[in-house]
């Protein structure tokens, strides 16, 4: 699945490299890793979008080639935290609906709320 196909659309994008987590907010979102080319990797929701950015940075796993590619973008959406549990869910039900599974880094579910 490409990231453009995920509704909502994400807003932002960034490098996935250490040097532009200064370009990313503070602010709480949902977020998804793609491949250089745009396929998804990862769909995640968090309280603080640069502190989650550097997690993921510091985790070998989100780091290392899969069979699609390597992490290349991290694209966001700034949202309230009332909505990213929504958002978060909506974008894994998407990609679900189209491959059957879950991103390719994604272990679990979202909770449902």
């Amino acid at each position: 699945m490409k990231v453009e196909q995920l509704i909502p659309e994400v807003s932002h994008k960034v490098h996935f490299s250490l040097k532009d987590k200064k370009l990313v907010p503070s602010s709480a979102g949902c977020y998804v890793l793609t491949t250089f080319d745009g396929i998804v990797l990862y769909v995640g929701l968090t309280k603080n979008l640069k502190v989650r950015f550097t997690q993921h940075r510091d985790a070998n796993e989100k780091c290392l080639p899969t069979s699609h590619g390597f992490a290349f973008w991290f694209h966001y959406l700034e949202s309230s935290e009332n909505e990213i549990y929504r958002i978060e869910r909506t974008w894994q039900n998407q990609h679900v609906s189209e491959h059957g599974t879950l991103p390719i880094l994604n272990k679990i579910d979202s909770p449902v709320r």
